[in-house]
């Protein structure tokens, strides 16, 4: 094998056993709760800029009061707001979720559409959202990109990009498709556990050998 081609598929491997030692990432732990995609469309807007334990108890909340999109019908916006809180931009949200469930029932028959672009016309949901929601919600092989997968992909060498966006189109391009699925779960679990943004924790990483350590100047 080239010694300078980064071997993804034991990385992925070691980091598929590794992880089940991990905290499951928040809407991954959602989707395997609910199998709703509806809950993991909003679960995922909740979780945008919030910290995970905040998401969870937020969603929680929130769906004591919001299991289907009808239901928005039953709720003003401040209710909404009252059960998101304190998540990140809770107001803003909370204009976007209740956007969302209209949007749903009066153009999609109350289901959550199951591809990308229809996805990506939906007020507050980008790119990230829209893979998550295909990924944890369909199971439908997408490419969930965010800062975790953007960062660690770099640092391995496997790619070379400087956005998250160009990572996905790079990724969608090199990473084997029997991949793209378990890829964003296991490293947001790497990420969080060891593979820090600063100072991460190279001398417990279980595939440090097989990592080029791009752009660490830091480790523990």
């Amino acid at each position: 094998m080239n010694k300078n081609k980064v071997n993804i598929d034991k990385i992925i491997e070691i980091l598929s056993i590794e992880s089940k030692n991990w905290k499951v990432p928040v809407i991954t732990l959602i989707a395997l709760q609910n199998k709703d995609p509806f809950k993991v469309l909003i679960s995922t807007i909740i979780s945008l800029r919030t910290k995970d334990e905040v998401t969870i108890k937020s969603s929680k909340r929130l769906f004591k009061i919001l299991t289907k999109p009808e239901d928005i019908y039953n709720l003003t916006t401040q209710d909404i707001q009252d059960a998101i809180y304190p998540a990140g931009f809770y107001q803003r949200k909370s204009i976007q979720i209740k956007d969302i469930c209209i949007k749903l029932i009066e153009d999609f028959n109350s289901k959550v559409p199951n591809e990308i672009d229809t996805l990506l016309e939906f007020k507050g949901v980008g790119r990230k959202t829209a893979n998550l929601v295909l990924t944890e919600g369909f199971q439908i092989p997408a490419m969930c990109v965010d800062t975790h997968v953007h960062r660690i992909s770099n640092r391995f060498g496997y790619i070379k990009t400087k956005t998250a966006d160009e990572s996905e189109i790079t990724l969608r391009k090199k990473l084997p498709l029997k991949h793209w699925n378990k890829y964003n779960t296991v490293l947001v679990a790497f990420g969080q556990q060891i593979c820090k943004p600063i100072s991460p924790w190279c001398s417990l990483c279980p595939v440090k050998k097989y990592c080029k350590r791009i752009n660490i100047k830091q480790h523990r």
